[in-house]
């Protein structure tokens, strides 16, 4: 993150050419390149409801439409509808001058107000669900659709293993001189069997459905449209509409409860070398992950300290700070760009890092209560390229250099820093964590010129 409140103000160059903050890349500890959630492969691991928690498989999730069966969305406001319980007086059978309490539930919107009595559904007797559903009038032609199109994708497909099995030579004098004629027999008999899912053998064409037909005329509004004032909280709006795509209510009153939608946990591969960078637990209630490649925790993080003036063609310091989030000492340097006098939008400014190696201490959590001045000794900072020491973080002066008479001011440069990859899997035979050094392409806009 470039500030607490702005997070795109730095941004890292990711391996596909797309400029991503260091909280949305992950790094591969494998082909050690940065990925965006856009370069990466992602998996469904399990469909979950976000209301009451229940995992189901991917089957039964497509079964239900991906909706869960005993949660529901408020038609009007789209919030959880919530069960709430209520008292009947019902005749009592044994005598009929006396009436007995009969407990009854329906569900009520917390946020809106809205219940499932403006719709006129009954209340039920358990509060575990049986709410009645819609029923789609077009069900039926729905229905026949897809079983003719499922049809037809089944002859096709047994036409496309037909065409593999089919027999361009006899070659019957290799069975006759070697004996095969056993083997040769067998294979006419599995070509045989295959042909026969083939058109020509006599297999007859799903029944075609009935073509739609096109409507030509519309019903003509109703005069109160002209004559009346309409009021809006009788009328639904598009997004109440949309919601329900089969059915679309005009009026609110014909709003009804909608199952929830599922939500799905998925894991993130690489693409090249095929590792996961990111998979969580199968368990939605836990917020645990077991496998998290994010580079915020690999990569050493540059955040704009205060925002500073510009002038145009002056020269500015700009105070950076980086802070190194593994638990190793890490050495970073800065590097020119070969086409440092490129302009444009990505570039409008020249900027002087400095020179040579910068060591920042590793990130331990009770280095904060200690004595700051000991890593000052311990490092022996030059004061004029080192701002500051705090525990895993140091600052930074940048000059800046605009090239524009007014807007924002852009920068570009490239990092490079070490990288232990603690992979067990990747250290060597002494059991020492693999060093490499990694390159980054940063990007950042530090302020704007001041007007006059």
């Amino acid at each position: 993150m470039a500030t607490f409140l702005a997070v795109n103000l730095v941004k890292y160059l990711c391996t596909c050419g797309k400029r991503q903050s260091i909280c949305r890349l992950y790094l591969c500890r494998h082909c050690l390149k940065l990925r965006c959630g856009e370069c990466v492969q992602h998996e469904v691991d399990t469909p979950y409801c976000p209301n009451c928690l229940e995992n189901l498989p991917s089957a039964e999730a497509k079964m239900r439409k991906n909706r869960c069966s005993n949660c529901f969305d408020c038609p009007s406001c789209f919030h959880t509808l919530m069960t709430r319980a209520t008292s009947l007086m019902v005749a009592n059978p044994d005598d009929a001058n006396k009436s007995t309490p009969k407990k009854m539930y329906y569900m009520a919107c917390g946020f809106c107000r809205w219940t499932t009595r403006d719709v006129g559904l009954a209340d039920q007797l358990s509060s575990s669900g049986g709410w009645q559903d819609q029923e789609n009038e077009h069900v039926k032609r729905i229905n026949s659709l897809l079983d003719y199109h499922r049809q037809m994708s089944q002859r096709e497909k047994a036409e496309k293993e037909r065409k593999k099995y089919v027999k361009r030579r006899t070659h019957l004098y290799y069975s006759d001189k070697y004996g095969l004629t056993s083997v040769a027999a067998a294979k006419r008999k599995s070509i045989a069997a295959m042909s026969n899912l083939s058109i020509k053998d006599g297999d007859e064409l799903p029944t075609p459905v009935e073509p739609g037909e096109t409507v030509t005329d519309f019903d003509p509004l109703p005069e109160e449209i002209f004559t009346e004032a309409v009021d809006l909280s009788k009328v639904s709006n598009m997004r109440q509409r949309l919601a329900t795509p089969e059915f679309q209510p005009a009026f609110a009153q014909n709003l009804y409860p909608q199952h929830k939608h599922l939500l799905i946990r998925k894991s993130l591969r690489c693409k090249e070398c095929e590792h996961n960078l990111s998979k969580p637990d199968f368990n939605p209630v836990s917020i645990k992950f077991k496998i998290q490649l994010i580079a915020l925790n690999h990569v050493p993080e540059i955040r704009i300290l205060s925002p500073a003036v510009f002038l145009p063609q002056k020269e500015t310091l700009v105070t950076l700070t980086l802070s190194n989030p593994s638990v190793y000492n890490t050495t970073v340097h800065f590097l020119s760009l070969d086409d440092e006098n490129e302009t444009g939008d990505e570039v409008n400014a020249k900027c002087e890092l400095p020179k040579g190696e910068l060591v920042i201490a590793r990130r331990d959590d009770a280095a904060m209560y200690d004595d700051q001045n000991q890593l000052q000794q311990e490092f022996k900072d030059d004061p004029g390229v080192i701002a500051f020491r705090k525990s895993n973080k140091i600052g930074i002066f940048m000059r800046v250099k605009p090239n524009l008479k007014e807007g924002d001011v852009k920068v570009r440069f490239r990092m490079q820093h070490e990288y232990r990859n603690t992979t067990t899997a990747l250290q060597s035979e002494d059991k020492e964590p693999q060093i490499v050094w990694l390159e980054h392409t940063v990007y950042m806009a530090v302020g704007k010129i001041q007007g006059k």
